[in-house]
């Protein structure tokens, strides 16, 4: 085989073996590489790489591959996007991404609208406070309400689809009880939906529970994370064309990092990748020279830029940064971590979401 590799894909073991099989019946040398070199058994992905020579015919057969994979699939277990709603002023926004979205991934809608059960109130007498578990007529109302908000929301949908609004993608909504974020979080570890859509109030807006909520999600969803921010400057999804990718020069960044490519590739993306730390390390600069190498390589087509921050990743530094780069979404790769952890620590979402009016997308590798 030749000295001259290049990756074609990066997938699970299992599927990367699928390739290898097919690609070696015609005759395509073919060998897979661990991201993980510290635990190559641990399975977060791997390389495809074959001869550069190869490249054309082994994109065409892996096209055509994948293409039959996804017409096989059991309609009960495709994937869909998820849009948890609580009736408030930025639903619109996240319908428009929300649907946009589902139509590059070709899967439907869904949206989840989270309740407060009324378990106790309280009443007075003679001073004394006094518990009494609510009457069903109050649950009653609350749940009538939220159909009704929800038959008008569908109506409003599809009155958008058929004057060309919004992509005709079939959707649907579920309704839960309890803790928003607690309902949403126990859904995706259900469900597994391919992309989570949610709103943010950003900085111009303090004390909103809709910001922590989402950056309780974001913080620990199994699901990738799109946060639209309701005082954003993109007006529609076609914008996006400046991605900024946070990189700690984890392998499984290379994951995060193809999953942004698949989602915000439109023909003119450009990507950011930004490292920062206090302290100036050669090093990163031969990791950062490496990722460019990487990218020049198997991403030809994309336009990146690179930089090094001389700070830590405080949401000042990074934001100044977005602004001067005219950065449309901000994308990081980030571990999910226990509830102590992040209430005495909170990471890099959870302190993006309450500080940036620019959208996060976040994955969990």
């Amino acid at each position: 085989m030749e000295d001259k590799l290049v990756t074609l894909a990066i997938r699970t073991y299992t599927r990367a073996q699928m390739i290898k099989s097919v690609l070696e019946e015609n005759g395509i040398d073919t060998v897979i590489h661990s991201l993980n070199l510290e635990q190559p058994g641990m399975d977060v992905g791997v390389r495809v790489r074959i001869n550069q020579k190869d490249l054309p015919r082994a994109l065409k057969i892996v096209e055509d591959m994948e293409s039959a994979w996804e017409e096989k699939k059991d309609v009960t277990t495709v994937s869909h996007v998820l849009i948890p709603i609580d009736f408030g002023d930025q639903i619109p926004k996240m319908i428009d991404f929300g649907f946009y979205f589902a139509d590059i991934l070709a899967v439907e809608v869904v949206f989840l609208y989270a309740y407060f059960s009324p378990a106790f109130t309280i009443s007075m007498n003679n001073d004394v406070s006094t518990y009494s578990i609510s009457d069903s007529e109050l649950l009653r109302r609350i749940i009538s309400t939220a159909n009704n908000e929800m038959e008008l929301l569908g109506n409003n949908i599809k009155k958008r689809i058929v004057n060309g609004e919004l992509p005709n993608i079939p959707f649907r909504f579920e309704l839960k009880e309890g803790v928003p974020e607690d309902q949403i979080l126990d859904y995706c570890k259900k469900n597994n939906p391919a992309l989570v859509i949610m709103g943010t109030r950003g900085k111009k807006i303090d004390n909103e529970v809709i910001g922590s909520v989402t950056a309780e999600v974001m913080e620990s969803c199994v699901s990738p994370v799109f946060a639209v921010p309701v005082q954003m400057q993109l007006k529609t999804p076609e914008e996006i064309q400046r991605v900024a990718f946070l990189t700690n020069f984890d392998q499984k960044d290379l994951i995060a990092i193809d999953r942004t490519i698949s989602l915000f590739n439109s023909g003119k993306l450009e990507i950011f990748f930004i490292h920062a730390s206090e302290k100036n390390e050669a090093w990163d600069e031969v990791m950062l020279g490496g990722i460019k190498s990487y990218f020049s390589n198997h991403y030809p087509t994309i336009r990146t830029h690179y930089a090094l921050l001389g700070n830590s990743y405080s949401p000042e530094i990074i934001e100044e940064y977005m602004k001067e780069k005219n950065i449309d979404v901000l994308a990081f790769n980030t571990r999910r971590r226990r509830l102590l952890s992040r209430l005495f620590n909170p990471g890099m979402a959870y302190k993006m979401v309450l500080y940036s009016d620019i959208p996060l997308f976040v994955t969990h590798v």
